[in-house]
């Protein structure tokens, strides 16, 4: 913990250190000209190619097929089974590096279906239709065991007896999406299951709100929309019924009603219902999931819904209150705008992400946007070592009303929650290096409009 909190800390110095300019000439504007010195960028500064971005996705790929095995262990031998049918209390996920049924990777296999649809290359997709094949082959056996005794602490426990949206909404929305995309695997059976504890079973506020009881009685967590929204509209998609459409909107506009700052263009963390004073702290990655949820939601929702000018005009809103806190170095702050808090990956990455897919789909100006998008990505890239490893990443992190919890939270390689937003925001530049070009207009990067 000391190590990271460490790390953290220097990180912001080093950074402090490293936006002085020092780039300083002794010529003179009689002579040369001036405005065309190069600037001592402190992350690369200008066009990328869909080249370079494939090599930094191909890395995040090789580490992660290398440490995520498929497979299951004896707890006490770890001797690898093969027999699912022998399955029993003692039986574990081998060992690695990262949980398979996690939150992060849900948003790791979605990202990685959308990776060989930005490349073409079928190995990424594969990585995402395996695993979750594998997950649906041994669920029933696990299930069967939980039945017989639901105190078992089982490898799929959390998804199959889930007590709040982050044990399988993202999880869930990653296999409808491979599911569409043709996965033939037993998956329905849990999706069915995961939407059910949705619209069902987690806890609400009297208006229908999802919520929890923690840190405080009825806490609206503003990752909580990304955790149920997006399955909810992926359900739509798969289904064609209209009632998922209209929970996943409902939950965008009344969480947004009590935690968005529209003169900021933030979210704040977190919204306690007994409060009568709500303490704002935009942490960066919470307004990630928030502005990723909305572009989920317009991704799938139809041209045609009633809400769907309000959740577009929600996401231009966010748009513009997130690019304008963009720091110098094309990173986010882990509190938006505290600018003495420490960069952050997995937020930058996200929001590089989701500038490029609305740029892509038409629902913000390109002109406007499309250099801090491709600036973000500049910075993400050097957070990804030779390794593969993605750095800089903001572990998890629950709820504080005060500042030293969110600027002093560890950063970690392990931190699972960088590894989805590095693929999506690799995936959706390439498609955005593909339809547009840019330039390099008087040292400074454009987008380039077609006349």
């Amino acid at each position: 913990m000391k190590k990271y909190i460490f790390t953290s800390l220097t990180l912001v110095v080093l950074c402090q250190i490293t936006f002085a300019q020092r780039n300083e000439t002794r010529a003179t504007d009689a002579d040369t000209p001036l405005h065309l010195l190069q600037p001592d960028y402190p992350v690369p500064y200008g066009k990328v190619s869909a080249e370079a971005v494939t090599q930094v996705l191909d890395r995040v790929y090789t580490y992660l097929n290398a440490v995520t095995p498929a497979q299951l262990a004896n707890k006490q031998s770890n001797k690898i089974l093969t027999d699912f049918s022998s399955i029993d209390a003692n039986t574990t996920f081998a060992k690695a590096d990262f949980r398979l049924t996690s939150y992060e990777w849900g948003v790791t296999y979605a990202a990685l279906l959308q990776a060989s649809e930005a490349t073409g290359d079928p190995k990424y997709k594969a990585y995402t239709d395996e695993r979750l094949k594998f997950l649906a082959d041994i669920a029933p056996h696990f299930q069967k065991l939980l039945n017989e005794d639901p105190q078992n602490r089982l490898a799929m426990r959390s998804f199959l007896n889930p007590h709040a949206l982050d044990d399988g909404g993202a999880l869930t929305a990653a296999m409808i999406k491979s599911v569409r995309g043709g996965n033939t695997a037993a998956l329905r059976p849990l999706i069915d299951h995961f939407i059910q504890y949705i619209l069902t079973k987690e806890y609400r506020l009297s208006d229908g709100t999802l919520a929890r009881n923690r840190p405080q009685p009825n806490t609206l967590w503003l990752d909580d929309l990304f955790m149920g929204v997006p399955a909810l509209a992926q359900m739509g998609k798969l289904t064609g019924e209209a009632k998922y459409y209209t929970e996943a909107t409902r939950q965008v506009m009344q969480f947004s009603k009590r935690m968005f700052n529209s003169q900021k263009g933030l979210y704040m963390h977190g919204w306690v219902e007994g409060m009568n004073v709500h303490p704002e702290f935009h942490w960066a990655r919470a307004n990630g999931w928030a502005i990723l949820t909305k572009v989920e939601l317009l991704d799938v929702l139809p041209e045609n819904h009633p809400q769907r000018a309000k959740i577009l005009e929600l996401l231009q809103a966010h748009v513009k209150g997130l690019t304008a806190c963009q720091s110098g170095s094309g990173f986010w702050h882990q509190l938006l705008d505290r600018n003495d808090s420490y960069l952050e990956t997995s937020a930058t990455a996200i929001y590089a992400y989701c500038l490029a897919r609305a740029i892509n789909k038409g629902w913000i100006d390109k002109v406007a946007y499309a250099p801090a998008c491709l600036l973000a990505w500049n910075a993400v890239s050097t957070r990804v070592n030779a390794k593969g490893q993605v750095e800089g990443t903001c572990v998890g992190t629950g709820m504080g009303f005060d500042p030293a919890f969110y600027y002093h939270r560890p950063i970690s390689p392990y931190a699972a929650h960088g590894y989805g937003p590095v693929i999506l925001a690799a995936s959706e530049v390439i498609q955005l290096l593909k339809k547009q070009p840019f330039e390099i207009n008087d040292s400074s990067l454009q987008a380039i409009q077609r006349k």
